[in-house]
């Protein structure tokens, strides 16, 4: 049996043979009908997934919740229990887990039980709750990122001119963070737009099929200043962070080789590339959030111009990717700075990657992140 629709999804992915299939279906026919309300019309135009596709993407998103947790558990755990780790820029790392983990922790199992029952089941009140959780968290750990690249802009572009990062100013720019994400991610709850089932039903997320103004204005007010102003943001401060390492390290070779001397190892090149790392890890961040947000982005300015091209498997996976992007954080952290990875190799030992590197890793650690500290407590 094949279905066609327009230009709709493939077979494999829609059509599947069992005693439960009818023809006449729809991806919606499953919703209860307290919810049914907050459907848009576009998604009675789709027979039911395969039911594989929801086991797959139940399991998948269990996986990613399993990880985030623990991962980002853990980077909270090591952070706040390790004193020379309680710096003002970690504070930043530890409101950006926090934010991960809550952001899994809240989407994980509720998506992980819809994907069961192969549609939401949880009621028109906690679709709301889900789709304001999920942005807010999202809009936290974005905009954490974004504060994460002014502080390495601050430390290494302007250096001793720069205002020292005390902890009250951080505290200060975590409740900023908050308060953002809270406005925004609150307004479609107060009738600025809307929180509606989408894809396959199994989430929800912001009403991008809506066409009044009321819709239209939020998606493209928060499109602003949730991903693009974030993100102008974090290319002009790395912009000017890969400016300004470039001309010192030229800086450095021009005065090597006045001195007839291969390089110039001082302390200043030491902590200067100690900064290049820290910097690093922050760019490679952002990078992956990147990744996981712009296809949600383009999900959601598509249902606005071009909602004939999404599809209800199309929608679903660009949502959760961008929840992957609670993974990554982690991973990055542990992979990628040397203090939190000797101090990770003491709290848990056997999650050490190499017993060789241990020592060298422990050596580099107070190196890692001296300048920072030095800066931010002065």
């Amino acid at each position: 049996m094949s279905l066609a629709v327009g230009s709709g999804p493939s077979f494999s992915a829609y059509s599947w043979s069992g005693n439960n299939f009818n023809g006449n279906m729809t991806v919606v026919d499953k919703v209860p009908p307290e919810i049914l309300f907050l459907v848009d019309s576009h998604w009675y135009q789709f027979p039911p997934l395969n039911p594989l596709w929801h086991a797959l993407l139940g399991f998948f998103i269990s996986l990613l919740g399993f990880i985030s947790i623990c991962g980002n558990g853990v980077v909270i755990y090591v952070f706040s229990c390790t004193k020379s780790l309680r710096t003002p820029s970690n504070l930043f790392v530890v409101n950006l887990a926090i934010s991960d983990f809550m952001l899994m922790a809240t989407m994980a199992p509720m998506m992980a039980i819809n994907c069961y029952f192969e549609t939401w089941i949880l009621g028109p009140f906690m679709c709301q709750i889900y789709g304001m959780l999920g942005s807010m968290f999202g809009c936290a750990s974005i905009w954490t990122m974004t504060v994460i690249a002014m502080d390495r802009y601050n430390v290494i572009v302007k250096g001793l001119a720069a205002r020292p990062l005390t902890i009250k100013s951080a505290l200060f720019w975590i409740f900023q963070v908050w308060l953002n994400s809270a406005i925004w991610t609150v307004a479609p709850i107060l009738g600025w737009n809307r929180y509606v089932p989408e894809g396959n039903m199994t989430s929800c997320g912001t009403d991008y099929l809506t066409k009044d103004w009321v819709s239209v204005s939020y998606i493209w007010a928060y499109s602003f200043f949730v991903y693009g102003l974030p993100l102008s943001v974090i290319i002009y401060a790395y912009w000017f962070i890969v400016k300004a390492v470039s001309t010192h390290e030229r800086q450095m070779r021009e005065q090597a080789k006045k001195m007839n001397v291969a390089s110039l190892r001082s302390s200043e090149a030491q902590q200067t590339s100690t900064e290049i790392k820290l910097a690093k890890i922050a760019m490679m961040t952002i990078s992956l959030w990147f990744m996981a947000w712009t296809p949600y982005l383009i999900i959601n300015l598509a249902g606005l111009y071009a909602p004939r091209s999404l599809s209800p498997l199309a929608s679903i996976w660009g949502a959760v990717f961008a929840k992957a992007n609670a993974v990554y954080n982690p991973i990055v952290y542990g992979i990628s700075h040397p203090k939190y990875r000797a101090a990770l190799y003491q709290k848990f030992p056997s999650l050490s990657c190499t017993s060789e590197s241990n020592t060298e890793s422990q050596s580099q650690a107070s190196a890692a992140t001296a300048v920072s500290d030095e800066k931010t407590s002065a």
